[in-house]
């Protein structure tokens, strides 16, 4: 097992605290936040970058210790272009069933 310059050894570390603050982030924001629309942010945001974070320091670590592995990137990507996707689909289901969800047309006076 050969050991890594000191320099990868710090972007790995930072990119493993920066994921895990992210993580730790969104799942306050989940815990934390009043309504559906707003703890949807927690997990589609903040996790997502938290994930992306971890997932890219191992294919760092993994990749310059002689394997090299795509798996990390393909879930990377997988995460990153599915978590929006699910994001969406969820908000569009909450406003069909609660229509007062939805944001005022441009011009349109709030109801009272």
């Amino acid at each position: 097992m050969s050991t890594l310059p000191a320099w990868l050894d710090i972007t790995i570390s930072l990119l493993l605290l920066l994921g895990a603050a992210f993580a730790l982030i969104g799942s306050w924001g989940l815990f934390k936040l009043s309504d559906f629309l707003r703890r949807l942010h927690g997990p589609t945001k903040a996790s997502t970058l938290g994930v992306g974070c971890v997932l890219i320091a191992s294919m760092l670590y993994f990749s310059l210790q002689g394997s090299v592995s795509l798996h990390e990137l393909l879930i990377t990507m997988f995460l990153f272009l599915t978590a929006p996707v699910s994001a969406h689909m969820l908000v569009k289901a909450a406003m069909r069933q609660t229509p007062s969800l939805r944001p005022l047309e441009p011009g349109e006076e709030p109801k009272q």
